[in-house]
Order: C-alpha cells, then sequence, then structure tokens
C-alpha cells in the first residue's frame, strides 16, 4: 500500500450562540476554523487528519501542502514510525514546534486512522485499549469576560449532564460566579493562556484557593518558563496543567525534570499526532504524572484523542469545548451525552467527515 495524495481542506464552522459572544484568542469570534488533512492510498483506503488551525491555518497548511505532503506521496502508510520519525529529522531546521509539528499532527492522525481501518480495528483497540463505550468529557467554556456570562454558560452546561466545568476566565469575579453557581463538590478548571508573570501568578493563585479549583491551566508567560512554572505549582497552593504549547515528548520531559506539573496536557493537533502523544504518556507514567490531553477541536483531532484517552489503562476526561454548531462534518459524534462522551467503534478513527457538510463548509483560499 502507498499515499498517492495529501490534501488540505480548511472549514469554517458558524458557533450557535446562545447568550454572550465569545473570545478566542483575542476577539469575540461567531465562527472555528477546521484544518482537515486527507491521505488517500491506492488500496483506496483513505485516512483523515486535523492539524492545529485555529486562526493560524495557513501557516499549518502551507508546511503541508510544500514541505510533508509531498514527502509523503509514494510511501508506506502503515510504517508511521518511520515515516514520522524521518519527517521529524529532515524538518528539524525549519522548527520542533508551531506549524510544522502541527502540519505533522495532522498527517499522523491520519496515518493511524488508515492504520486501523487496515486492520478492521478501532483505532483505541489498536493501541491496545480495551473494550470501552464511553468517556468522561469536561466542558471547556470559552472565554466571557463577565460574571454573568459565566455563570449563565456554566449553568447551562450544569444542565446539560457535565459534572466538570473548565474556564478561560482570568479575574476572581468570573471564576467566582461558576463556583457560586456550581455549588461545592462540583471540579473547577481554570485556564488562563499564558497571562501572567510567576509573581502574578503566585499571587492569583492564593486569590483563587478558596474556590477549589481542581488545577490551574498556564498561568505564566511564557509558557517554556518551567522553572517558574514550578514555583507556581509549590507556592501558589494549587494544582497545575500545562503542555498544549510543548512541541514534542521532550518538552513534556523536562517540565516533569522541573516538577512544573501535575497534569499533563498534550495536544494531539500541536504536538506531533498520535505518535508524539503516546510517547509523552509512557514519560508520563515513569514520572507519575496524570495526562489529560488538550483537545479543543470538533474533527479527526477530537477523535483522536478520544481514542488515546480509551486506550488508557486508567480513564481520564475528555475536553470538549463549549461550542454548538447548525452544522458540523462529524455529526453526533462530538456531542457528550449526560457528561459523557462516546468512543467511536468503527474502525481507524470510526467516523469519517461527512461530504456534503464539507463542501458546504469548505473555505476556498
Amino acid at each position: 500500500m502507498k499515499i498517492i495524495r495529501v490534501e488540505t481542506i480548511v472549514l469554517n464552522l458558524p458557533m450557535t450562540i446562545d447568550g454572550a459572544t465569545p473570545m478566542l484568542a483575542g476577539p469575540a469570534r461567531t465562527s472555528i476554523d477546521m484544518l482537515l488533512v486527507r491521505i488517500d492510498t491506492d488500496a483506496g483506503i483513505t485516512g483523515w487528519g486535523e492539524a492545529f488551525g485555529h486562526r493560524i491555518f495557513p501557516a499549518t497548511r502551507a508546511a503541508i501542502d510544500t514541505l510533508l505532503g509531498p514527502m509523503c506521496v509514494g510511501r508506506d502508510p502503515s510504517a508511521i514510525g518511520a515515516l514520522t520519525d524521518e519527517l521529524q529529522r529532515v524538518l528539524h531546521g525549519v522548527g520542533r514546534g508551531g506549524p510544522t509539528m502541527y502540519a505533522l499532527s495532522g498527517i499522523d492522525i491520519a496515518l493511524w486512522d488508515i492504520a486501523g481501518k487496515a486492520a478492521g480495528l478501532p483505532l483505541y483497540r489498536l493501541l491496545g485499549g480495551a473494550a470501552r463505550a464511553d468517556l468522561p468529557a469536561y466542558a471547556s467554556l470559552l472565554r466571557y469576560g463577565t460574571a454573568a456570562a459565566v455563570a449563565h454558560y456554566t449553568a447551562q452546561a450544569l444542565g446539560r449532564g457535565y459534572r466538570y466545568i473548565k474556564l478561560h476566565e482570568i479575574t476572581v469575579p468570573e471564576i467566582k460566579a461558576a463556583r457560586d453557581v456550581a455549588g461545592a463538590g462540583v471540579p473547577i478548571m481554570v485556564d488562563t493562556n499564558c497571562p501572567w508573570t510567576v509573581t502574578e501568578a503566585v499571587a492569583m493563585a492564593r486569590r483563587l484557593a478558596p474556590l477549589d479549583l481542581h488545577w490551574l491551566e498556564e498561568p505564566v508567560w511564557p509558557p517554556e518558563n518551567l522553572a517558574g512554572l514550578a514555583e507556581v505549582r509549590t507556592r501558589g497552593g494549587i494544582p497545575t496543567a500545562a503542555g498544549e504549547n510543548y512541541g514534542t515528548a521532550w518538552e513534556f520531559r523536562r517540565a516533569f525534570e522541573a516538577g512544573a506539573l501535575s497534569y499533563a496536557q498534550p495536544s494531539v493537533t500541536k504536538i506531533g499526532g498520535v505518535t508524539e502523544l503516546r510517547r509523552v504518556m509512557t514519560l508520563a507514567e515513569a514520572f507519575g504524572v496524570q495526562v489529560v490531553p488538550h483537545s479543543a477541536y470538533f474533527g479527526p483531532g477530537l477523535l483522536a484523542s478520544i481514542h488515546c484517552i480509551a486506550a488508557m489503562p486508567v480513564e481520564t476526561l475528555v475536553e470538549r469545548f463549549y461550542c454548538d454548531f447548525s452544522d458540523n462534518p462529524l455529526g453526533e459524534a462530538i456531542h457528550p451525552r449526560q457528561g459523557r462522551i462516546a468512543v467511536p467503534q468503527g474502525p481507524g478513527l470510526g467516523v469519517d467527515p461527512e461530504p456534503s457538510l464539507i463542501e458546504k463548509l469548505r473555505v476556498t483560499c
């Protein structure tokens, strides 16, 4: 079996908004970009992947179309380890993080989809996981910037059956609003997206301590300040989480050695796909750190995250970015029910994007 084509497809998914318009890494947004990777083989098997593309998809797409994609054509898609290792070695001068690794992630996910389809197994079973029907999901609320909006969406998520809530707020009133609505006993996590110095982060952690947070995520700028993150973990009194901005398993190793993380959050669409995420899981186990993958996606990246988690010996949470869409190419596969999300049981990732919706949502660029 040989790869005959690698194609990138950009989709734009308009959100259905019931309340305040969310902010995504800056300004208010009413839609989300998705960068799909399609790999076709001469055996008639097609694999689907997803590369990180929120707002920056042109750079990731260019890396696939001009660098990695052409290098994959003619290669054996089943030799995943050898192919991805070669791609990392050849392209290391371009970068060990950012669009190059995002591009590799999308390709790697698609290769694992092909592998599962060729074997007739769902990916999580191919990876050695036990039979599992579903997993617990947490509602990863977007940033709203007002206590009233946070209270509204927290109540809505709880009403839909979620029992874990994550916020993307950076001030105390908004975070307190979620706790007031949820009450005691509901785990609340806070992802701040790297806003503070170490001193500021320690001070904020202490202010937030009465709200009994499950973890404080990426509190320090820059994200590679591992010593600073370890200091926040030690002095702030709240477990720390990070990893979506790490480019390889080696960065996680340095974070583990620094004692920076309570929870490791590799992102399958950023770190090199299923192959590298599995390496992080192995490292984390050796260091005694719990892995809870980052997954702010709605396509094959979300499915790959679900399968990787389902293959873990101990059940952990699936992040579900808290957005609704009038149309999405994976249909019901992205929707949790009563706080749990189904593990697809079909071969490979288990669900292919719907062709009619790909055409409807496709962005020409």
